[in-house]
């Protein structure tokens, strides 16, 4: 059974934690953070390691509201 691709997030999910899979020249490349914005077609998702991506609309193929991740064990 093949996977559906599917893009269920909107300009109403700015600040919620999403993961997006995007086309890139030599294949796909995946992103998860909080979506900062989605201005003039691009979106801006601030990775955990604080970098910003910005990922143009036309080039999305999956993307989805997920879960905060659960701390990690020892880290308080």
């Amino acid at each position: 059974m093949a996977a559906r691709l599917v893009i269920s997030i909107t300009t109403q999910d700015i600040g919620a934690r999403i993961t997006t899979r995007r086309r890139v020249p030599d294949g796909f490349r995946d992103a998860v953070g909080i979506l900062e914005s989605w201005e003039g077609g691009v979106l801006a998702v601030r990775k955990k390691d604080g970098t910003l991506v910005e990922i143009f609309e036309e080039t999305l193929v999956a993307a989805k509201v997920v879960p905060v991740a659960p701390p990690r064990p020892g880290r308080m």
